[in-house]
């Protein structure tokens, strides 16, 4: 049976003008892969409301899982939380146990829980929070999307909470042979071994070191003895090869 699928979709203006560098793909891409979730897209848009609701719309019916990240804040651009429920077609007003959370929160750190701050308590209907323990301000899923904020230390506390109520799949292995030639000098065999081992997910990856060119060939499969076939199969093709 495979594996269950998710999409990530990362939203700020941001992003993608550069000012800000996303340091939450890499942590979801790893976590979801322990998980046995497969990723299988990423997606960023911007504080817009409408691609914002078409994105969501996009994914969560393409995909078993949706993850967000950004726009969740006190801000008057932080709408993430309105084009979600847009995007499901339910209401969305401060909840109480959103708002508990935040008065708990305020009042022992001795801050004012003004009406910037209870923006973050507005969850959409039929969503369940998402713990945060950094900062108290929850994220929330509603059906198969989880939305969490941007800031990456909140957002991997979020994706802690909510990645052990998920049901994932097969757990998935993974070899890495570094061949020290040109992928023009093993493309050939390379998809031979492909082809006869095509239970085998294998990824060819070049680089570039002392000006010599190279490339990192990651076999990843949930069978552990046919990945493990597929890259004897491949070593023995190239004996000077080894597994960094």
């Amino acid at each position: 049976m495979a594996n269950p699928t998710a999409a990530f979709l990362v939203i700020g203006d941001e992003i993608l003008s550069g000012r800000t560098h996303d340091k939450n793909i890499g942590f979801l891409a790893e976590r979801l892969t322990e998980a046995a979730i497969d990723l299988k897209e990423v997606r960023v848009v911007d504080d817009d409301h409408n691609n914002i609701v078409r994105a969501v719309r996009e994914l969560s019916k393409t995909w078993n899982h949706l993850f967000t990240s950004g726009g969740i804040g006190p801000t008057h651009d932080d709408i993430t939380a309105d084009a979600v429920a847009a995007a499901f077609g339910v209401s969305i007003d401060i909840r109480d146990d959103a708002r508990a959370l935040l008065e708990t929160h305020t009042k022992r750190s001795g801050i004012e829980l003004n009406d910037a701050r209870l923006r973050m308590a507005r969850i959409p209907d039929r969503a369940a929070l998402i713990d945060n323990p950094v900062s108290i301000a929850p994220g929330f899923t509603i059906s198969n999307v989880h939305v969490m904020a941007g800031v990456p230390a909140i957002f991997q506390a979020m994706v802690g909470s909510v990645l052990p109520g998920l049901v994932g799949g097969a757990p998935i292995h993974s070899r890495t042979l570094r061949i020290d030639l040109p992928e023009g000098e093993i493309a050939e065999p390379l998809g031979k071994v492909a082809q006869l081992h095509s239970k085998v997910s294998i990824g060819s990856y070049p680089f570039i070191l002392k000006g010599k060119f190279g490339a990192n060939v990651v076999f990843r499969c949930s069978d552990q003895v046919a990945m493990n076939l597929a890259f004897s199969d491949l070593s023995q093709i190239f004996p000077k090869a080894f597994e960094p």
